[in-house]
């Protein structure tokens, strides 16, 4: 992905924290700068799981569609601002 970077978000959630026994998981931040790249591998979904990846992802992260080095076009969970 260009015009992102990687980076860390504390989670609040307790549910979340108990589950992954983290208080910080990685996360990627839009940053617009061209020279910023976050490399990664797109998974072929159904729309249900789709859907069940909204249902776990807690409000820290929001689900954008962006288009990738590669020309394609996919779903990514990003920080909300």
């Amino acid at each position: 992905m260009i015009g992102f970077k990687k980076d860390l978000i504390e989670i609040t959630d307790e549910d979340v924290i108990k589950k992954s026994g983290e208080r910080f998981h990685p996360v990627v931040s839009e940053t617009n700068i061209p020279s910023d790249e976050v490399e990664g591998v797109v998974f072929d979904i159904t729309k249900k799981e789709l859907l069940s990846a909204d249902q776990y992802e807690v409000s820290d992260y929001k689900r954008v569609s962006t288009r990738l080095k590669s020309g394609k076009v996919s779903w990514v969970y990003v920080k909300s601002s």
